[in-house]
């Protein structure tokens, strides 16, 4: 088993670091320091090491320091599945020839076509503090968030949502126009029922694995196990049926539906409607109707849980980025947390306000203290 590590990092004009590194020794890297300071961007500034908006969702130009030119880099020594590489990601200033490119990715200074390629050295999983709405908000968020899951095991999988995103799209624009030609049509829906029909299969896999992992772990972990299963019929349709019966089936869908979509503006049936339910084993209930607390535990046994089913399948333990999670737990949960991950084995970056929130990482754990985007050594 491999364990995905970061020894260095550099970031240049990335929000508010207009240039900071610091290099990591321990399985445990924590950044302390006052709210504002800079330290959810230093792993916001890890998670653009992965394929994906980073854990933010910000746009490119939003991350850039609005004191440069526009332009930010990140760049870090790691240490993964195919043993040590540099890895590095960022943007031209705008204006210049070179910014018309977009996003540049490297691997040991040599440029690769994107960030799907980081995913042959790291695999990444993140919890934020916005996530904690995730059981009462909308299907979207859900779906989002399964789908980064699916992410940490497949590399290729954000690529494929997106093309079916386009896919659609341009479905839609072809619906408003009064006489549209059939045979395009046509060729749109047999492009989007292919990709609906992949993006469904790699959901359905990851979700039977995971449920399977969260069952494994209900009697061992301190924290709560969750059941999930997703709320789509094609996903539920693969686990019985043929991929080109389910995408034959969805291409019938689609054609007969013309009309209606057309009126609605949008396509209304699909796995781009996918939802993600999940019940709170503990209580037998939906997680959306446990309390504050029972919900934030879940959220985390969930995260864990597909820490371990990422390993498992991929035979690379993930990078943990968590952040603010520490500093809601009670002592005993804080302290099943990094007994948890410890034994997972994982290099895990945690944010907080409080060092003392962290005495008990141990002695592999380094604490760094951040104060106006300045990283200034051990705290």
């Amino acid at each position: 088993m491999t364990a995905s590590r970061i020894h260095r990092l550099t970031l240049t004009h990335f929000r508010n670091y207009r240039a900071a590194s610091l290099e990591t020794r321990g399985d445990v890297v924590v950044l302390v320091g006052p709210n504002g300071a800079g330290k959810t961007n230093c792993i916001e500034a890890i998670s653009f090491l992965s394929p994906g908006r980073g854990l933010r969702r910000a746009t490119l130009e939003d991350v850039a320091d609005n004191q440069g030119d526009g332009s930010w880099a990140v760049s870090a020594e790691v240490e993964g599945a195919l043993g040590l590489a540099t890895l590095g990601t960022g943007i031209d200033a705008p204006g210049g020839e070179a910014s018309a490119t977009g996003r540049r990715c490297r691997i040991d200074r040599e440029p690769v076509t994107s960030a799907t390629a980081f995913g042959d050295h790291l695999r990444m999983v993140w919890l934020t503090p916005s996530m904690d709405g995730l059981f009462l908000g909308p299907a979207s968020e859900r779906r989002r968030f399964f789908d980064r899951l699916v992410l940490a095991i497949d590399s290729e999988h954000s690529a494929r949502v997106s093309a079916l995103d386009r896919s659609l799209r341009s479905r839609n624009r072809l619906l408003e126009v009064r006489n549209y030609d059939d045979h395009w049509c046509d060729a749109i829906e047999r492009e989007t029922a292919e990709l609906a029909v992949a993006v469904a299969a790699m959901r359905g896999q990851t979700a039977t694995k995971l449920a399977a992992m969260l069952r494994a772990r209900g009697e061992t972990s301190a924290f709560p196990s969750a059941q999930i299963m997703l709320d789509g019929w094609m996903e539920n349709a693969l686990m019985s049926e043929p991929a080109t019966s389910v995408e034959d089936r969805y291409r019938e869908i689609l054609r007969s539906s013309r009309a209606r979509d057309a009126v609605a503006g949008r396509t209304l049936d699909g796995p781009h409607l996918t939802d993600l339910q999940v019940i709170y084993a503990p209580k037998a209930m939906p997680a959306r109707d446990a309390s504050t607390g029972e919900q934030k535990a879940l959220l985390i046994g969930l995260v864990l849980a597909h820490a371990s089913l990422v390993a498992e399948m991929t035979g690379i333990t993930p990078l943990l980025l968590l952040d603010e999670v520490v500093a809601h737990l009670d002592p005993g949960r804080r302290t099943a947390l990094f007994d948890e991950l410890s034994r997972l084995g994982a290099q895990v970056w945690m944010t907080g306000a409080d060092p003392a929130a962290f005495a008990g990482i141990g002695r592999s754990g380094e604490i760094f203290a951040v104060d106006s985007g300045q990283i200034t050594g051990r705290a």
